[in-house]
């Protein structure tokens, strides 16, 4: 599997709440990506991201953290044959990604993520 990007997914009460905190005080950007349950600060100057979610929107669990793939469909193959734990099935989301969510060993949740061409 070829990772392009890990995102770090933060679950919060109230994204309104947190905005000025990450956009303000960390000077991260909010622009990039807005859901209303799921927003992307990024740093217009490095690419620093973080994500905060309320609660993800057609998964079981919030992820600790989003990997962008080059290939999701082969990434979940490879989880299937290496038996990883798949807790939210390979999907075509609404909003233009596709993406399952697996369990680490850990018990952490991680959403594999790309954005089909």
């Amino acid at each position: 599997m070829k990772v392009n990007r890990i995102i770090p997914d933060i679950a919060v009460d109230d994204i309104d709440a947190v905005r000025e905190f990450y956009s303000g005080f960390l000077g991260l950007s909010s622009e990039e990506f807005n859901l209303g349950w799921v927003e992307r600060f990024t740093s217009p100057d490095t690419g620093a991201s973080v994500q905060v979610l309320t609660g993800d929107e057609t998964g079981q669990t919030n992820p600790v953290a989003s990997v962008l793939v080059e290939d999701v469909d082969a990434a979940f193959a490879d989880a299937q044959e290496q038996g990883i734990e798949i807790i939210h099935p390979l999907t075509h989301e609404e909003w233009g990604v596709r993406r399952f969510f697996v369990r680490a060993p850990d018990g952490n949740v991680f959403n594999i993520v790309a954005h089909p061409e």
